[in-house]
């Protein structure tokens, strides 16, 4: 059962939304490598907002993430595509269905 999970929000510089949509939408096969990584979810918040939602059933599959490949092609791609840098909580899960 997941217990952690993490929570990224991402702020898109005006004219790069879709870009951003792109690029978090191709980091698909790198999450379904990731062993520990249960569910991986990209969303859209807002017009120029959008987030990765992921869960894992400990914290060494958390920061397995944390250190991993979406993390580093994230953080190289952050200065041309974001407007801040990205905003990355670690979240405890209370209740999951």
């Amino acid at each position: 059962m997941e217990k952690f999970a993490l929570l990224a929000r991402l702020e898109a510089k005006p004219g790069k939304e879709q870009e951003v949509a792109d690029f978090i939408k191709s980091a698909l096969p790198l999450a379904q490598a990731e062993t520990e990584t249960v569910c991986w979810y990209a969303l859209q918040i807002g017009a120029s907002t959008f987030g990765i939602f992921d869960t894992f059933t400990d914290e060494a599959g958390r920061n397995a993430h944390l250190g991993g490949e979406i993390a580093k092609a994230l953080m190289a791609k952050a200065p041309e595509l974001l407007a801040t840098s990205p905003v990355i909580e670690k979240v405890d899960l209370l209740a999951i269905k």
